[in-house]
Formats: structure tokens, C-alpha cells, sequence
């Protein structure tokens, strides 16, 4: 079987690849299996040369990886470089302090020794999403391998040249073969291989059904898994907040990726006091944004990456206005080739709309108007998500009491967009998911805590 890549800013196709055939994958995954049992053994230090190489590689290869992105997934050149340096600096970070992380730590018990020690589990399947075709599959990556497992990746089906380059990084570094392999399959090739033996845990990065589904397949075979799924992340703007600021950083975070982020800003409730000089200020912001060709350098938002993601987003702008709220910018498809979509503002979005409950995952915000701060953290809350939150206010002390205690989700910022950092645990709760990546806490996700007790 065949799948063609189509490039979402012309509608032309790019390249045909080939699906592997069971009997390959089967191939890949023991010799995966194989190459785990020596490299788990490998030091620390010998695990850091090389995921120090695998940055250099991504630093000097970024600009031939950008156009890929570009290409295969329509973001816009001048961020896809940037995503190529930045997972470069996940594989500094994890090659600099995976040792130190993974430390035993002693633990004092009548026993004459006693202490937890981190082991490797081995072969961990990653099953990734297009939006960041190559910063999903990094921040799972360098903290996996510098703990001494292997990795094979299911990427998704409209970026195979993206999975095959990042197989190709890790070549050109130099890892063992087998280290990190790519399989080039479908998804129901999938549920295979989180079935096969030499398989011990699964991550993945995707919407709620994907996890859905890839979470009941691990369970079947008592695998762990990690999951970091969708987000309709709430932004507060408090009576208090720094307008001007605050319309600047909403818009930033809405427009990420062409809106096509799972930590993007969803929803912005927003207290009705200041609420005019907001949408005044947002849509401003909004607006500014150039859209068009993503391999031209000035234009900020590209296509959405495919024509029925595209299509879909348009219908839930559709419902939501039929339902009463109010296109204050875009909204409409525009003529021309490419899956297109404008920077767009509803307002008066409102409890039973599509806007207010659904992730909308592209260049569309969703304003709701609130009376205080106390309704601002219920409608916050009233989500079945829970990822990424932010909180504007003058009063920082006040901002960090309610992204601490009162708001639902697993990353929460004021003053802020919500964002990605190795230094930072990241995940959701609710139905964005469980488990954390990056951090301390990520590299544990996929190690075998050991205790051991000596008499």
C-alpha cells in the first residue's frame, strides 16, 4: 500500500511512499530489541557524545528540515527552523543532565543499603502527530534514549519524510543501528505493534480518540503508557491586566503553528469591564498577521495541513455563529488554492456553542465575555480539558495563587503564553491526557523505578 504526501499550501502532490509490511515491521522491532540490550548498557557519558551530535546535526541540517516541514505540513518556514533548533536544545538539555536525573537516590530503612535506581525498560513506541513533526518526536526521544531505551516511531501519515529525516539524524550522529527506527505504517498496523513482546510502553501525541485508542491497546497489554492530547485552553483577562499586553501575548499564542497547537490559546474569557478594549486591541493584533506562502519568510501563517481539517474548522465557525455569536474578524474561506484559513474572532461565545465546548484547532478565538473573576475560573473549569491555562493580571501575587489552586490543567502561566520547556514538566489532565514528558519527571515516565534493599 502507497500513500502520496500532498503539500497543503498548493494541493500538489509531493512524493509516494511504500507501507512496510508486517513481516518488516516484525524485523525492525527485534532487531530494535537487540539493540537494546547493548545500549542499555552503555554510560552515560557515551549516551551524551552522541545526543550532543544529534543537535549539532539538527543545527546544521535546520534549514534542509524547515522546507521538509514546510513542505509535508505548511508551516511557515522561518518557525519550522526554529522548531528544528529548538529540538536540538531538548538533546543538549537531556545529554547534559540525564546522568544526574537518573541518579540513585538513597532511601534510609533498617537495611544496611537501601535505594531506588532508575532502569530502562526497553523498546518504546511513539506515536506522533504532524502538527510538530519534529519536536513531538525530540521530546520524547533525547530523554528516552539517554535512559538507555531504544525507539521506534509511527509518525503520521502526511509527514513520512519528516519520520524517515529524524531516523536519518540520529544515523548521522552516529547511535547504534536500531536505536531509533521509523515504520512507515497505518494505524491499524499500529495496534500491532503495541501488541507485539518486545514493545514495553507506548507514547503518544494526538487528539482524545487517538489516545482513546491507543491507551485501551496498551491496557489490553498492561503496557505503560503516556498520552498528550487536545487542549481548549482558557486565557483569563482580569479586570486589572495590562490590555495591551495581554492582546499581544493572546494573539501570539492563537496564531502558533497557523493555530494548529494543542497548548495554543482557545478560549479568552475576559472580564466585561475591560472587555471592548480587548477585542479593540486582539483583533488589531489579529489582523496584523500575514498569511500566505509558508516558504516566504514574512508571512507568519501558512495553510492548514489538510483540506478536511481545514473544512472542518470552517464548520465549527459555521455552527457557532449560527448559534449567535458574533465574526468580528475572518470567518470566511478564501478563493485560491492551498487549505487556507484566516485569522478569525468570534465573540459572544457562549455555554452550548461549538466554540466554547470543542478545541477549534486552527486560527480561530473564542471570546467570552465574564462578570468577575470568579466567573472567569468557572467558565475556565467548565471544560471536559485540561492542558494549558494562562491568567493576565497587574496583580502578579494574584495571578499565581489562581493558576496554582484554581485553574484545571496541567500547565499554567500568567502574564503569559502557555509554552513548552525542557526545563518544565508538560501534560494535561482530564481528557488532554495523563503522564508528563520533559523535566525530571519525563525521563521517569519510561524507567523501571527499582527498589533495592541490601541486609
Amino acid at each position: 500500500m502507497k500513500i502520496t504526501t500532498i503539500n497543503p499550501a498548493t494541493n500538489e502532490p509531493i512524493r509516494d511512499y511504500t507501507l512496510m509490511e508486517s513481516s518488516e515491521v516484525r524485523k525492525i522491532l527485534a532487531a530494535s530489541n537487540r539493540a537494546y540490550t547493548k545500549w542499555r548498557r552503555t554510560s552515560f557519558a557515551e549516551r551524551a557524545e552522541l545526543m550532543r551530535a544529534g543537535g549539532r546535526v539538527l543545527r546544521e541540517r535546520a534549514p534542509e528540515f524547515a522546507r521538509l516541514m514546510t513542505a509535508e505540513m505548511g508551516k511557515p518556514v522561518k518557525a519550522a527552523r526554529a522548531e528544528a533548533e529548538k529540538c536540538a536544545t531538548v538533546c543538549d538539555y537531556y545529554a547534559d543532565h540525564a546522568e544526574s536525573m537518573l541518579s540513585r537516590e538513597s532511601i534510609s530503612t533498617e537495611a544496611s543499603n537501601s535505594f531506588a535506581c532508575f532502569e530502562p525498560l526497553g523498546v518504546i513506541l511513539a506515536v506522533m502527530p504532524w502538527n510538530f513533526p519534529f519536536w513531538q518526536v525530540f521530546r520524547f526521544a533525547a530523554p528516552a534514549l539517554m535512559a538507555g531505551n531504544v525507539g521506534v516511531l509511527k509518525h503520521a501519515s502526511n509527514v513520512p519524510g519528516c519520520a524517515l529525516a529524524i531516523e536519518q539524524v540520529f544515523q548521522q550522529a552516529g547511535f547504534p543501528a536500531d536505536v531509533f527506527r521509523t515504520l512507515l505504517i497505518d494505524n491499524r498496523a499500529a495496534k500491532a505493534v503495541i501488541k507485539n513482546k518486545y514493545v514495553k510502553a507506548v507514547t503518544l501525541t494526538g487528539s482524545t480518540a487517538a489516545g482513546q485508542s491507543v491507551a485501551a491497546n496498551a491496557g489490553k497489554a498492561l503496557k505503560k503508557s503516556v498520552l498528550e492530547l487536545g487542549g481548549c485552553d482558557p486565557y483569563l483577562v482580569l479586570a486589572d491586566a495590562d490590555i495591551e499586553a495581554a492582546a499581544a501575548a493572546c494573539a501570539t499564542s492563537r496564531l502558533i503553528n497557523s493555530g494548529q497547537s494543542c497548548i495554543a490559546a482557545k478560549r479568552f474569557i475576559v472580564v466585561e469591564s475591560v472587555l471592548e478594549e480587548f477585542e479593540r486591541r486582539f483583533v488589531a493584533h489579529m489582523s496584523a498577521a500575514k498569511m500566505g506562502d509558508p516558504m516566504n519568510e514574512e508571512n507568519s501563517i501558512g495553510p492548514q495541513a489538510r483540506h478536511d481539517l481545514r473544512d472542518e474548522l470552517h464548520d465549527q465557525v459555521q455552527k457557532s455563529i449560527a448559534k449567535g455569536a458574533r465574526c468580528l474578524l475572518g470567518g470566511k474561506i478564501p478563493v485560491g488554492p492551498g487549505a487556507y484559513y484566516p485569522p478569525t474572532v468570534l465573540t459572544d461565545v457562549k455555554k452550548g456553542m461549538v466554540a466554547y465546548h470543542e478545541e477549534l484547532f486552527g486560527p480561530v478565538a473564542s471570546i467570552i465575555p465574564v462578570k468577575n473573576e470568579r466567573a472567569a475560573i468557572q467558565v475556565a473549569n467548565d471544560s471536559i480539558f485540561g492542558l494549558g491555562a494562562a491568567v493576565f493580571t497587574r496583580d502578579v501575587a494574584r495571578g499565581e495563587r489562581i493558576a496554582a489552586t484554581e485553574l484545571e490543567a496541567g500547565c499554567c502561566f500568567v502574564n503569559d503564553f502557555v509554552k513548552s520547556d525542557p526545563r518544565l514538566p508538560f501534560g494535561g489532565i482530564k481528557t488532554s491526557g495523563y503522564g508528563r514528558e520533559l523535566s525530571h519527571y519525563g525521563i521517569k515516565e519510561f524507567v523501571n523505578i527499582k527498589t533495592v534493599s541490601v541486609k
